[in-house]
């Protein structure tokens, strides 16, 4: 219904006579109609439901296979108005199998693959294949990836008929689940651990053969790793769409009871609260971590020293960490006998959670980026994010450090930046580096609250968590350090939305071509604008905020977000969804023209004379010009008897016709109209009329600064609707006193609308600043180019001889 309503809505308005485009038409026929679960206020209906799904699970990690054996048993219950006969289930892990649909539709060299760069030939150019690629296609061939299921049953132990589809699997039901009752299943499964590095997943472990441990040591983070539960909507029923890589998930809330057996010298983060800490941790540890509840600063649980120690041995013991969560939609764990870990309390105004502890697990490679950023980067998001949202509702919040670039569970999150050990045994880092980790820490933290509590259905709509989110992690990292570079403005956008291979924000994320700027930054930027440019603060951040309380621990669709931010903001925002979410255009507009006006008094003792002044300020004619200057005497002077009343009256001379004229207007005025006139004509004003061309199509808010004469600068905000029913070009006429002498106009100053091509923004237009560079010509590198008679008299070099020079 959601996917075929607009098609069929939106064709019922046809524009048949000109080019006209109502770029202010209203949203409502693009979007599902209101209901009894999601009204036309963009709230939860009165009769909003969702699902709950509970897992209690056994996992045992095998470190020396790398391989995970766990069983889960699952509790449905069904809180739809439908009677359900079977239930979808995500195999998340189903997606590395060399048969799986994510591998056999990548293409090779294609736009927007996830994973290792592989690029098709052009012309004269190879193709290449990456080391990478190389190491991905043999580690999938060497190893057997995806789930292995073992059982599927009742609670009572009866088999239940399964089919597996990809990523997905199907459990039919041993008798229909009505509306209102639960069901109890169970599964046992298995699975071999992919190399995060080698498959680029989000999730794995990482190697390290260098560590002195006998065959080195491993981080293993686990995510997407237990047969968890498809969705069921109100907007469209089993969310079963294929896991290729990229749209993430939708998963329904419940809570979770799971123990976790690893080596016993092995630390473990996991989402939950910690439930048997006086069995895995130390005595000296759960005393660290009770200081560092109060601590002003962070305490560290396991000191860098320790976790050095511990990485050099092991143990064929081990141990049963049991964690418990409540109300989440995931669950995800880290294990490492490498891990440091510290930890600072957080204290919010929340009765349901007054305290938090913000954490961070991460090995020697972390370095004092880690040990100064993560935690800190952790403490900073909440209290940014509480501001704009709601108090985080969990114990915990923790950073983990691991092969994974970025990720975001309930409570725990995977950061991947790193320090390189330099020859003097220290672990410097970059500007680059430093805002990677502090960058990334804010923002998947940020994923607790968008889509981990507002919990929207990444599968679908990508922006919907990444856009909100990147929007958020831009304000975080501006009040964090705005001198750092965050890539979060609205110019950084320019550049993608200009391009011909953007696709509409409201794309299927499997179906984006650049996911980066379409998810991440188009939509934070748009939501910048429409914060300080258009809306303002005030009016955004309650309308914002509202969104994000209605849709707590909800699942909410893009159509609640638009009408909550204008119901509550209290502003038609129609125009603006359409343009920036369902549209491609872009922000350019140009200041074609300014014209200066000045009003005709009617008078033709001033008129005429104000006609003669602007004639005589034309160029004067070259030609005449050089016979002045040549010495010549125009023949009505040489000849005093051909002169007449032309030659001393030109045509701007008044005569008592025109002044009768001017005096019988003045009479046929009416009292108002002659008063108005006569004052108009008394201040004698400035009309300037701008000339406007929107050549990028988004219609935007025209942003003006003005200078004067004086020196002195006004700015005006020209509000979006001007463009309403002239979407292509647009005039205004700007009055100013008559000493306030406009001399430029500029459009957008300060680069607030994202508009692609600032050149045009300017009246008069200004000299552009560039730069050239000189440069000398390279040799050329082609092999019949090179001297190969010289060349073979080089010295073969021996394996271990990394020195001289390999070109």
């Amino acid at each position: 219904m959601m996917m075929h309503l607009p098609v069929t809505a939106s064709s019922a308005i046809q524009q048949t006579k000109g080019d006209f485009e109502d770029k202010f038409r209203q949203l409502d026929t693009a979007l599902p109609t209101p209901n009894v679960y999601r009204n036309a206020a963009g709230e939860p209906g009165h009769q909003y439901w969702q699902q709950q799904v509970d897992y209690v699970i056994d996992v045992k990690l095998d470190e020396e296979k790398r391989r995970l054996e766990a069983s889960e048993r699952i509790t449905y219950q069904n809180n739809s108005p439908d009677t359900l006969k079977y239930l979808w289930v995500q195999l998340d892990q189903n997606k590395f199998r060399n048969d799986s649909m994510s591998a056999l539709s990548t293409t090779f060299g294609g736009i927007g693959n996830r994973g290792p760069a592989t690029q098709a030939a052009s012309g004269s150019k190879p193709a290449k294949l990456s080391l990478g690629a190389l190491r991905r296609q043999q580690f999938v061939e060497d190893n057997e990836l995806g789930y292995q299921i073992n059982k599927v049953a009742t609670a009572s132990g009866s088999p239940l008929d399964y089919v597996v589809v990809g990523t997905l699997m199907r459990i039919d039901l041993d008798q229909p689940l009505k509306p209102g009752a639960s069901t109890k299943f169970d599964i046992d499964f298995a699975f071999n651990i992919v190399e995060e590095d080698a498959v680029s997943a989000r999730s794995g472990y990482e190697h390290f053969p260098d560590d002195e441990r006998e065959g080195g040591n491993d981080i293993f983070l686990l995510a997407q790793w237990f047969p968890r539960l498809a969705a069921y909507t109100d907007y469209e029923a089993w969310t079963n769409k294929e896991f290729i890589g990229r749209g993430e998930f939708t998963l329904e809330f419940g809570n979770y009871d799971v123990n976790i057996t690893v080596p016993a010298d092995h630390i473990v983060s996991s989402t939950g609260t910690l439930q048997n800490a006086g069995e895995v941790l130390t005595q000296t540890q759960r005393q660290r971590l009770e200081k560092a509840k109060d601590a002003d600063r962070i305490v560290f649980v396991v000191t860098a020293e320790e976790a050095l120690e511990n990485e050099k041995e092991g143990t064929s013991k081990t141990k049963t960490w049991r964690f418990e969560a409540d109300n989440v939609r995931d669950f995800a764990w880290a294990s490492s006998r490498k891990f440091m870990w510290d930890a600072k309390g957080v204290k919010q105004d929340s009765k349901t959670t007054p305290h938090v502890m913000a954490m961070s697990f991460y090995p020697k490679e972390g370095g004092d980026l880690w040990k100064k950023y993560s935690t800190e980067s952790v403490v900073h998001t909440l209290e940014v994010y509480n501001r704009f949202t709601f108090n985080y509702p969990y114990p915990v919040a923790q950073s983990v450090n691991g092969p994974v670039g970025g990720m975001e569970y309930p409570m725990i999150t995977f950061n991947g930046p790193r320090t390189e050990l330099q020859d003097d045994g220290s672990r410097t880092y970059s500007l680059a580096e430093k805002r990677f980790l502090i960058g990334v820490v804010i923002h998947e933290i940020g994923h607790n609250y968008f889509p981990m509590i507002v919990n929207s259905d990444e599968r679908q709509w990508t922006w919907m968590d990444e856009g909100l989110n990147s929007f958020l992690d831009g304000i975080a990292g501006r009040e964090w350090d705005p001198n750092i570079p965050w890539g979060v403005e609205p110019r950084d956008i320019t550049g993608y939305m200009k391009g011909s291979s953007q696709v509409p924000i409201m794309t299927q994320s499997d179906s984006v071509l650049h996911l980066g700027p379409n998810a991440y930054t188009k939509p934070a930027a748009a939501l910048n604008i429409l914060r300080e440019t258009i809306l303002g603060r005030e009016l955004f951040d309650f309308a914002f905020q509202e969104y994000a309380r209605r849709w707590m621990f909800k699942r909410p669709t893009p159509a609640d977000f638009f009408r909550t931010m204008e119901e509550a903001s209290g502003v038609d925002l129609d125009w603006f969804w359409r343009g920036w979410f369902y549209s491609t255009d872009h922000v350019d507009i140009a200041l074609d023209r300014v014209y200066k006006l000045r009003i005709d008094t009617k008078d033709p003792d001033i008129d005429l004379q104000r006609q003669r002044e602007a004639e005589l300020e034309k160029p004067m004619s070259l030609t005449v010009e050089r016979n002045e200057q040549e010495g010549r005497t125009l023949w009505v002077d040489r000849f005093e008897d051909i002169r007449d009343f032309y030659d001393d009256n030109d045509q701007y001379t008044p005569t008592n016709k025109d002044r009768n004229k001017y005096q019988s207007f003045l009479k046929k005025l009416d009292p108002w109209e002659r008063k108005a006139f006569e004052r108009a004509v008394r201040e004698d004003k400035n009309y300037y009329v701008m000339e406007f061309s929107n050549k990028g199509g988004l219609v935007m808010p025209i942003l003006l600064e003005m200078e004067f004469a004086d020196g002195s600068k006004q700015t005006m905000r020209i509000p979006a609707e001007i463009w309403r029913r002239t979407p292509k070009q647009v005039s205004k006429l700007i009055v100013t006193d008559k000493e306030k002498e406009l001399v430029s106009v500029a459009v957008d100053p300060r680069w607030e609308t994202a508009d692609v091509d600032v050149e045009n923004n300017y009246y008069p237009r200004r000299i552009i600043p560039s730069r050239i560079e000189a440069y000398k010509r390279k040799k050329s590198t082609s092999r019949v180019s090179k001297d190969l008679m010289q060349e073979s008299k080089t010295e073969l070099k021996s394996d271990n001889d990394d020195s001289g020079d390999d070109d």
